[in-house]
């Protein structure tokens, strides 16, 4: 089994998210962000090469203003932050619209990339699913991103069903899916994490549903 050359990707964990109508609701933030600090560190360790990206929407924004508070990393990301990390400040939702970032991560023949932050139901998915169009594998740690509460016309979705859904449906198809102790182990080990794919889910998707 062929060592991953990793990337961890921290998307977008800004002060806007821990307050306002943004506020990560699951798993909570004060939840997820000690996982995200732990996997910083297990990068750290293990050499893996670390990325810091940003969402702006512009200046006088009522969100993501650049010159505002609410843009910048939160303390326990921005404590940690090192010389060598890539900072990506991004307009779209997925971390590869816009940027350099991955001439960045071809230059350094990095084929897999390990997201953490927020939110699960916007840049993540995003990300994990266009990470795919480029040949490149992606990790998502259960625990160390997070989701709101949505509504529109279409219906309403609480956090928790938003974060589980959309891990479950990533898990089939575009990322491996596990909590951040895995994917330490793994790190350690030099594995990749394992995942599902869509047949296996559909399959056992149907057993389930038939009980």
């Amino acid at each position: 089994m062929t060592t991953p050359r990793r990337a961890l990707v921290l998307v977008d964990v800004q002060q806007e998210y821990f307050g306002g109508p943004l506020e990560i609701q699951y798993p909570p933030h004060d939840t997820s962000l000690p996982q995200i600090a732990r996997a910083i560190d297990a990068a750290a360790a293990a050499g893996i090469p670390v990325v810091a990206v940003q969402h702006t929407v512009g200046e006088g924004a009522p969100v993501f203003d650049p010159t505002s508070e609410g843009f910048r990393l939160h303390p326990e990301v921005e404590g940690r932050r090192s010389g060598d990390w890539k900072s990506v400040v991004k307009q779209y939702g997925t971390v590869f619209a816009g940027t350099d970032l991955l001439a960045w991560l071809r230059e350094r023949d990095i084929d897999t990339i390990t997201l953490v932050g927020y939110m699960t139901n916007n840049c993540i998915i995003s990300s994990a699913a266009e990470a795919e169009t480029h040949e490149l594998s992606a990790e998502v740690l259960s625990d160390a991103t997070g989701a709101v509460n949505i509504a529109n016309d279409a219906g309403f979705a609480d956090a928790m069903a938003v974060h589980t859904t959309l891990l479950t449906v990533l898990n089939s198809n575009w990322a491996a899916v596990a909590d951040t102790t895995a994917w330490i182990d793994a790190v350690t080990a030099g594995q990749p994490l394992p995942k599902s794919d869509l047949g296996t889910s559909a399959v056992i998707g149907a057993q389930r549903a038939a009980r």
